[in-house]
């Protein structure tokens, strides 16, 4: 690894962002920053930020490498993509629309909307491939909640005989 060695404008600048900021990866990434141009040994600032050398050696590298961009990106991790939200934006306005239809209407043989019945649909007319979860999701952001019909015979007393005068 290189001799870290900061300007003064550079040094000023991140101990305001070390009073200042909220992300505490960028603090952790300020001060390895700082105890490394003050001459610390890469070792001895992984054990006082808990965390290993391999991680101070590439905050070190990608700070270095950064020279364009402003400090505080020269500190943040790169962007990542992950995987998107893929049918989040799609589903909603779509179970919105039938939700509140009858299942028969649309070819299903049962009265009420389930999740299961829900994916059907969403693949049948929509050609949509969407997983229970994803619909439970949008059901959820959506605020549609359902119980399960409880069927309760009538219940008898305990004493129904002698109200009934027997």
């Amino acid at each position: 690894m290189a001799e870290l060695t900061l300007t003064g404008r550079e040094r000023a600048t991140l101990l305001e962002l070390i009073d200042t900021t909220a992300d505490a990866r960028l603090l952790r990434r300020a001060y390895a920053i700082l105890w490394l141009d003050d001459g610390e040994l890469v070792t001895e600032v992984a054990e006082q930020l808990n965390v290993s050398r391999q991680s101070v050696y590439n905050w070190c590298e990608r700070f270095t490498q950064r020279q364009a961009l402003p400090l505080v990106q020269r500190l943040r991790d790169a962007g990542r993509a992950g995987r998107p939200a893929t049918v989040q934006g799609i589903i909603d306005p779509l179970l919105d629309r039938v939700i509140d239809t009858n299942p028969r209407h649309w070819g299903y043989r049962t009265t009420v909307w389930t999740v299961p019945v829900l994916v059907q649909y969403l693949a049948d007319h929509h050609q949509l491939l969407v997983s229970a979860q994803s619909v439970r999701l949008a059901l959820a952001r959506l605020k549609i909640h359902w119980k399960r019909p409880r069927h309760r015979l009538a219940l008898r007393s305990a004493t129904w005989q002698q109200a009934k005068g027997g």
